[in-house]
């Protein structure tokens, strides 16, 4: 799957990979929900943390549609409620 950090760039994660996105996906969304902004921070870091280690970096002229869409690590709870899905962020 194709991986989107805003501001930072795309990366292609290993299908095996989507189980725990998921479920790093779900820790920021429960996060998200309960509005508890230290518990945010610690799983949206997790989440973009595991893209960043188990995926690999595409190169910037490389353009291609990004499977899943993942805000930058500064972002706010307010942003990224934006990009919530009724799947998270994660599709699947």
């Amino acid at each position: 799957m194709i991986v989107r950090i805003l501001g930072e760039g795309q990366y292609h994660v290993p299908d095996n990979e989507v189980d725990a996105l998921n479920a790093l996906d779900d820790a920021v969304e429960k996060a998200v929900t309960m509005a508890d902004e230290p518990t945010f921070r610690n799983a949206l870091a997790a989440l973009l943390g595991h893209v960043r280690a188990q995926g690999t970096p595409l190169p910037a002229e490389e353009l291609v549609p990004s499977d899943a869409v993942l805000p930058a690590e500064d972002a706010s709870v307010e942003q990224v409620k934006e990009l919530l899905t009724d799947e998270g962020m994660i599709p699947g």
